[in-house]
């Protein structure tokens, strides 16, 4: 690479361009657009100066400074055996320009610098009045500062939403206009956020760059890992305001104000059920449109959601993760394990709204309850009987089919019920046991 110094006839000292040209047939020129800025861009972080003798020796205001002045950055350039060729010189109207010691990237003013050089040390000065976090930048600290003042001075032009963040709105206005900029390299899939992109592309790299500080386990998304290590430390940040009940994430929380306010935004599209989540709702519509998008990879049957998919893949597998506490056996269902419990500490949380019956179980409660209503939800096909238990129903219904699924073991008569085959067993063949017992002894 040859870097060549050009002059211009009308004014020497002012109108001075930088040209790099290549070995190569491409050409690149600096054009002097901005006549106020010189900046560096690099590729790759540059490699520490080589004092050679092509290299002029720093002075003290530069080593005192971090300041490098034209020439000096001039020389430098000139003796880098891997820069890239695309780096670019622009004049500036000052004699220096600032540079990092430990990466080599410059800067206009000091202040700039100082402030880079909080990356390289984690210094964060500036705190937040209201909470204990600390950061880097003073603009930092004033955006987080609006989460506590309820401040939003950025409005869409478009819905009237507010924001606490420039960013977020321009983010929130790509909704309205549609624009998805970042495409993905894979799979081509568009987004409207360079974020959303980054986090979708780990998808297909299956990197996972943050780990957790307590286990080993590890994240791809950074919010992914501090909901994680919540778990650790128990830390519940975000607090209801109505009932005193804490969260992990603000999502959570918001989610649970509406309980409170009966504020349900998301309505069925089928039916007149609202939902306070858009999660909540997408699964309630698959009930009325019959989607099943979770398929088994043992079987072919298929699920609406996810975790039915995953507990039910564990009949497959025999995964029980759920372990008691009190007998040590296991479930395959944390719901499962949770009833079980109960009957170790003898909890009934369910409460009959008639009488004062506990239960363990709401499915018990919502079956006894109906002694109450008479409310019998379950018809028979054959003759229109109705039932407030799907059991009873089960068991009418084999008086028509004629199924008997009892059998005695002695006599192989068989039965519709259980308890039927119990007072048969009970009548006939415990009196014939007690005879063969008495007649051995004599």
């Amino acid at each position: 690479m040859v870097f060549i110094k050009e002059e211009s006839e009308e004014n020497t000292s002012e109108s001075e361009t930088w040209r790099i040209k290549q070995e190569e047939p491409e050409i690149c020129r600096i054009k002097q657009e901005e006549p106020e800025t010189w900046s560096i861009k690099q590729e790759e972080p540059a490699e520490l100066i080589e004092e050679n003798e092509e290299n002029e020796e720093l002075s003290e205001f530069e080593k005192k400074n971090h300041v490098r002045t034209r020439d000096h950055l001039w020389n430098y350039s000139k003796t880098k055996k891997k820069r890239s060729a695309k780096q670019s010189f622009k004049k500036h109207s000052a004699a220096f320009v600032y540079m990092c010691f430990k990466c080599d990237r410059t800067f206009t003013t000091a202040a700039n610098l100082k402030v880079h050089e909080r990356t390289h040390t984690g210094e964060k000065p500036y705190k937040c009045s209201h909470c204990a976090k600390r950061f880097s930048h003073s603009t930092h600290l004033k955006t987080h500062e609006r989460i506590h003042t309820g401040e939003k001075p950025f409005k869409c032009p478009h819905c009237n939403k507010r924001f606490n963040d420039s960013g977020y709105l321009k983010r929130h206005e790509r909704i309205h206009t549609g624009e998805k900029p970042f495409k993905c390299p894979h799979c081509n899939k568009r987004f409207n956020d360079s974020g959303y992109l980054k986090r979708h592309v780990r998808i297909h790299t299956g990197v996972k760059p943050y780990k957790c500080s307590y286990c080993h386990k590890r994240f791809s998304q950074v919010a992914h890992l501090k909901k994680h290590e919540m778990i650790h430390t128990g830390e519940r940040p975000y607090r209801c305001s109505h009932c005193d009940k804490r969260f992990t994430q603000s999502g959570d929380l918001k989610t649970h104000v509406r309980i409170h306010t009966g504020e349900n935004l998301f309505k069925c599209s089928y039916c007149d059920k609202t939902c306070n989540r858009q999660s909540d709702l997408k699964k309630h519509e698959r009930i009325h449109n019959g989607e099943k998008p979770y398929k088994c990879s043992h079987c072919d049957k298929r699920f609406s959601q996810s975790s039915n998919l995953k507990t039910h893949e564990r009949i497959h597998t025999g995964e029980r993760p759920y372990e008691c506490s009190h007998c040590h056996k296991r479930f395959n269902k944390s719901g499962d394990l949770k009833i079980h419990e109960r009957i170790h500490t003898g909890e009934r949380p369910y409460e009959c709204s008639h009488c004062d019956k506990r239960f363990s179980h709401p499915s018990h409660m919502k079956t006894h309850e109906r002694i109450h209503t008479g409310e019998k939800p379950y018809k028979c096909s054959h003759c229109n009987k109705r039932f407030g238990h799907p059991s009873c129903l089960k068991t009418h219904e084999r008086i028509h089919t004629g199924e008997k699924p009892y059998y005695c073991t002695d006599c192989g008569k068989g039965f519709n019920r259980s308890s039927v085959l119990q007072c048969h067993t009970k009548k006939y063949h415990t009196k014939a046991l007690i005879d063969i017992l008495d007649e051995s002894e004599a």
